[in-house]
């Protein structure tokens, strides 16, 4: 059994500092991996980035992680993303992959991308018409591309794989949030990239008054870890050979 711990949606800034902390003080005693599913920072500056790698520095399992939209509001995403890979050790993924090896010995594979929020079939938007609409579903459709093959690149021999994004790959975990900012929340290109691909469970945050629970058309578990949804500042799911629960 191999124990996730997620969160995503935690949006730091200075005023939070000292918030989390306490929370993950145990963290190895109860997860093996732990991923974040964006929207790490208010507004996306290095220096809100700085307060959360305090926050995240010697947890005591392998983190990864994927940007939100709000880590990419003051285009600074790549400084971000630094801060948080140079001072706290956290795997920023985009469009790429990692192993993370536990404490056990056990690898798990995982594929993160921002993703992009062009909605569902019957409410969505498509590569028609106006350049920037066109442009708009071309943006969508690269990020799905993005994360099948950062799937597909991760070894065979991994003993599970995850995939992490930010937007919503399903509408189920959409389930409580207005129908109308539904295609602003989530894209079913991404299910689909995960139903090629393959993966044990997928994780996404962004919908704050969403549906912790949902699926893909192809079987892969969705789990929508945004702090507000999980009340809880993480959640841990147990992966095995019968499925993915949350973990006592």
């Amino acid at each position: 059994m191999i124990r996730v711990a997620a969160f995503g949606d935690c949006h730091f800034a200075a005023d939070a500092a000292g918030s989390l902390r306490p929370s993950l003080a145990d963290l190895a005693e109860h997860a093996d991996v732990l991923l974040l599913a964006g929207d790490l920072t208010r507004v996306g500056t290095p220096e809100e980035a700085s307060v959360l790698a305090e926050e995240l520095r010697d947890v005591g399992v392998p983190v990864a992680a994927v940007l939100g939209n709000h880590d990419y509001h003051s285009d600074r995403a790549k400084e971000v993303a630094d801060v948080l890979s140079e001072d706290a050790g956290v795997h920023v993924l985009e469009g790429t992959s990692v192993v993370l090896t536990t404490p056990s010995g056990a690898t798990v594979g995982v594929a993160g991308v921002k993703g992009f929020g062009t909605g569902f079939p019957g409410a969505m938007c498509s590569d028609f018409g106006e350049p920037e609409m066109k442009a708009l579903g071309r943006h969508s459709h690269d990020a799905a591309e993005q994360l099948e093959s950062a799937l597909a690149s991760l070894p065979s021999s991994v003993d599970a794989r995850v995939a992490l994004t930010h937007y919503a790959p399903v509408v189920d975990t959409l389930a409580g949030e207005r129908l109308e900012i539904h295609p602003f929340l989530g894209s079913y290109h991404l299910a689909e990239a995960i139903d090629r691909a393959g993966a044990d469970l997928a994780l996404h945050g962004h919908a704050h008054g969403g549906t912790e629970k949902g699926m893909t058309p192809g079987g892969v578990y969705v789990r929508n870890v945004a702090q507000p949804v999980i009340r809880a500042a993480y959640r841990v799911y147990c992966l095995d050979s019968d499925g993915v629960e949350a973990c006592a």
